[in-house]
């Protein structure tokens, strides 16, 4: 059934508060729930109250204490239960249901992992647990009591403080916990299990100590430090940045080996999935050590934006999870380097989220309707929904935003609320008007941003017009304008500021800007710091993009400007291969390539972003119909070309930026070594010799970290060569029995450049190491197939049928997981004809297969549909 935003009612009835009682058995857990309910005052006695409930076993219903039989209540729908009119204004609520947690391969509600008992409640997974009004703006306090064995399960955790513990009959024991603040469902968690933790102590600014645990398998316990400390270091980020101080006396971080999502930020206990708290420099890579970081921070941001302010319904998800990325990304840029991670985010953003606003599934960051909410914890909610608070930031600046916020939590602490109440808090704290600035929230699509420049001499004015378009999309084939912030540098021709940066606000189609008192014909630096999510368009030549790759004092844009010259040459030798012509490479951006690698000034860590190329999924959005044969072949010839025309100088920087093996830094610069170093030693095995396979073998072997025996064994992986297969065997030798890191050993294989992927991959489908249950081993193996351009697209289709097949799989016990595969096949139209009739034909496919789960077909149908 298909819910859209414009129906919201709210419930007739609210339930205030809940104690529930969990009888933990693997098969059988018994949960008895009992809930204070009261009507509200805009609902009559006619109106029944309705519960949602999925895979439950109801065993009992009573009303202040007296049982009732099913003629007074009905399954209304096959997850809704109304209990029937008339009801006291006021009442009591208790319900004992059966649920299973043993058989849940859904990983949604409780389940088990590993043999601990963990739930997973958002968006919908509270109502596989018991009877709930299973939405977010309903917020209600809660006890929880919880029985299970005491051997099995020494550690019972619930959200808020613990009150009570003590043993029972038949070696079985209880813990009681109760959350003081009111909390929508999808954030309640119990874990039961046999634990190890690691724990540490925090002093909030107003002096009270809160109690901090991170627990997860025994085994994993030395694995825990990394997140402890990245933990402390929010927590005091928070306070000093925000003033936003934890309200609990404990906050507790579990580990989760099955896990559909990377966290969740349930009131004071999140569950994390392993692979985003577990890290020790024998299995974690920095980018590892970062994304830990990052990810344990935006998780505890959440008490205050997503907890303590809640969304009033699913389709203001960006409300709480745009506004936390971004938070978080402010967090890692002051933990880290910003502008490192400012590239990093953008190129993410590239990838990830603007195929998604060029599809069929485009949606706008506050989508209309939905069939599946779990299909909407996508890019676009999460990257663009971040960007569109960033917009905020640079229009307001630091202190208006923080004026904004402080105004939003004043006015809805404890509250659920939409995105349009964060929007007038924006407004009403620095006195501005934001009307149009919701076309962020209601247009889907990337907008494009044409920029023209003219200088007249004699008046020495600068004249700079900016034109947006935006493309349209399903159900949207016309775009209001934007407002758009668009930051601008004007340089001199020998790098010198000519006037103070200017952010101008195109707000109509088009607009054009004045700069006074330009005392020569300036270079400009247009968008900096990417300052909108948009697609920017203007006529550069190449050596005025070699000019700013070197003299931009823009960092972000020194960095965009030698992405722009890969770009052209990309896409330039792309045309040349579809013509039947010679590629070449420019003089101009060989020199701007050494340039950038001979340079000890930069920093490693940028030096390093500015020689990457432009993925291939990047690219693909600069093309109107991909042909994936000529894109590879592009980009292959492009950096062979550097590697060959720059063989010398990428073995002297990379010999250059060898750490010894001991100890282990991952301080900035040490950081910053291994990506430059490990930048040349991808460019030199393009050339695919033996003396490239050699290096990447011996550093493999000799590797003191996982950082860099993961970037070896990477390259090695797409050699034809016995040296790969010494490599692969060399990791798996040190992977075994560390699932994470044998994720990294299904993945490297599954993306490796040789013509025998697919083969490699399905023979990999029964390692005895890959388990299909488990979605970080899936997608490790199978999803990241999908990653290899050349292999998944080959012109056969059997890369489109064999992941189809693992898709239909996968739907039968885990749909969250195949409908997020599914979108694999979404962007089917981008492609030339052939691959497109193949692509569709495996979607069609899907489609017609019987009992496919509403997740998977919202996704294939909406890919479908013309």
């Amino acid at each position: 059934v298909e819910k859209f935003r414009k129906d919201y009612k709210a419930p007739d009835y609210n339930v205030e508060s809940l104690f529930l009682t969990f009888k933990l058995h693997e098969s059988a857990t018994e949960v008895t729930s009992v809930l204070k309910v009261k009507r509200s005052a805009a609902a009559d006695d006619s109106a029944g109250f309705f519960l949602d409930g999925e895979d439950l076993v109801l065993n009992k219903i009573c009303i202040d204490g007296k049982e009732i039989d099913d003629s007074k209540y009905t399954w209304v729908q096959e997850d809704q239960l109304e209990i029937k009119a008339p009801l006291p204004a006021e009442f009591t609520l208790e319900t004992v249901v059966t649920i299973n947690p043993k058989e849940n391969l859904q990983l949604s509600g409780l389940y088990m992992s590993s043999g601990m008992y963990c739930t997973q409640c958002e968006a919908e997974g509270f109502r596989r647990i018991t009877l709930m009004q299973d939405r977010p703006d309903v917020m209600a306090k809660y006890k929880v009591r919880i029985e299970a064995d005491k051997t099995s399960c020494p550690v019972l955790l619930s959200n808020g403080n613990q009150t009570s513990e003590g043993d029972l009959d038949g070696g079985r024991h209880f813990s009681e916990w109760e959350d003081p603040f009111p909390k929508p469902s999808y954030l309640f968690a119990v874990v039961g299990g046999d634990l190890g933790s690691i724990q540490d102590t925090f002093t909030t600014k107003s002096n009270r100590t809160v109690q901090l645990k991170i627990f997860s398998e025994h085994r994993n316990a030395d694995q825990l430090d990394w997140a402890m400390a990245s933990l402390k270091k929010a927590m005091k980020w928070d306070e000093d940045v925000w003033g936003l101080e934890y309200d609990l006396d404990v906050f507790h971080i579990v580990a989760v080996n099955d896990f559909n999502m990377g966290a969740m930020e349930n009131k004071s206990l999140n569950v994390f999935n392993t692979s985003l708290v577990l890290a020790k420099p024998s299995t974690a890579t920095d980018g590892d050590y970062e994304a830990i970081q990052g990810v344990i921070g935006h998780e505890y941001f959440h008490n205050w934006t997503g907890n303590r302010v809640t969304c009033k319904d699913w389709f203001q998800l960006t409300l709480k999870e745009g506004l936390t990325v971004f938070r978080d990304q402010q967090f890692t840029r002051a933990m880290t380097s910003e502008i490192v991670k400012r590239i990093n985010d953008v190129r993410v953003l590239r990838s990830i989220q603007f195929p998604e606003d060029s599809g069929p599934t485009a949606h706008p960051i506050r989508p209309e309707s939905y069939i599946a909410m779990d299909n909407f914890y996508t890019p676009t909610v999460y990257r663009k929904g971040a960007e569109v608070i960033r917009m905020y930031h640079t229009l307001l600046g630091q202190e208006g935003f923080r004026k904004g916020m402080d105004l939003y939590f004043k006015r809805h602490d404890g509250c659920a609320v939409t995105c349009d109440d964060f929007r007038a808090a924006m407004a009403d704290a620095n006195g501005v008007d934001l009307t149009q600035f919701e076309r962020w929230y209601t247009q889907a699509g990337t907008p494009k941003v044409k920029v023209e420049k003219a200088y007249d001499a004699a008046s020495k004015t600068m004249r700079v017009t900016l034109e947006q378009s935006c493309k349209g999309t399903p159900g949207q084939p016309d775009k209001e304008p934007f407002h758009i912030p668009v930051l601008i540098g004007v340089l001199s021709r020998s790098g010198t500021p000519l006037c103070p940066e200017r952010l101008l606000e195109l707000k109509e189609a088009k607009q054009t800007f004045d700069f006074p008192d330009i005392a020569e014909e300036p270079v400009i630096s247009v968008l900096r710091g990417y300052s909108a999510p948009v697609k920017l368009e203007y006529e550069r030549s190449e050596e005025e993009l070699a000019f700013l790759m070197g003299n931009d004092d823009d960092s972000f844009n020194r960095w965009e400007a030698g992405q722009t010259l890969f770009t052209r040459a990309i896409l330039e030798n792309f045309k040349a291969f579809q013509d039947g012509k010679p590629m070449a490479v420019s003089p101009h951006l060989v020199e701007a390539v050494k340039k950038t690698l001979t340079d000890s000034s930069i920093e490693k860590s940028l030096q390093a972003m500015t020689l990457a190329i432009p993925g291939l999924k990047a690219m693909a959005e600069e093309l109107d119909v991909v042909d994936v044969d000529a894109l590879v072949a592009a980009d292959k010839f492009v950096r062979q070309s550097l590697a060959e025309g720059l063989k010398e100088e990428l073995r002297q920087v990379y010999n250059a930026n060898v750490l010894p093996k001991e100890p282990f830094r991952n301080d900035a610069d040490a950081v910053g070594m291994r990506r430059i170093k490990n930048t040349c030693l991808a460019y030199l095995a393009t050339l695919k010799d033996e003396e490239s396979a050699q290096m990447c073998l011996k550093q493999a072997k000799e590797a003191g970290c996982m950082t860099d025996l993961v970037f070896a064994t990477s390259n090695l992986a797409s050699f034809e060569t016995a040296a790969r297969d010494e490599g692969i065997e060399n990791f798996y030798q040190q992977a075994k029995g560390n699932d994470l890191v044998l994720c990294k050993w299904f993945s490297l294989q599954s993306m490796a450049d040789t013509p025998d992927a697919l083969k490699r991959v399905k023979d990999l489908l029964s390692h005895p190491d890959f388990n299909i249950k488990n979605p970080n081993k899936c997608r490790s193996l199978i999803r990241a197939f999908a990653e290899n351009m050349e292999y998944f697209h080959a012109k056969d289709g059997s890369g489109y049928q064999w992941l189809a097949d693992r898709i239909l799989e996968i739907d039968k016990f885990n749909p969250q997981l195949s409908a997020r595969m599914m979108g694999c096949f979404s962007n089917f139209r981008r492609f030339d004809e052939g691959r497109q009739s193949l692509m569709k034909a495996q979607l069609e496919r899907m489609l017609g297969s019987e009992g496919l789960s509403k997740d998977a077909y919202e996704i294939a149908s909406k890919s479908v549909k013309v």
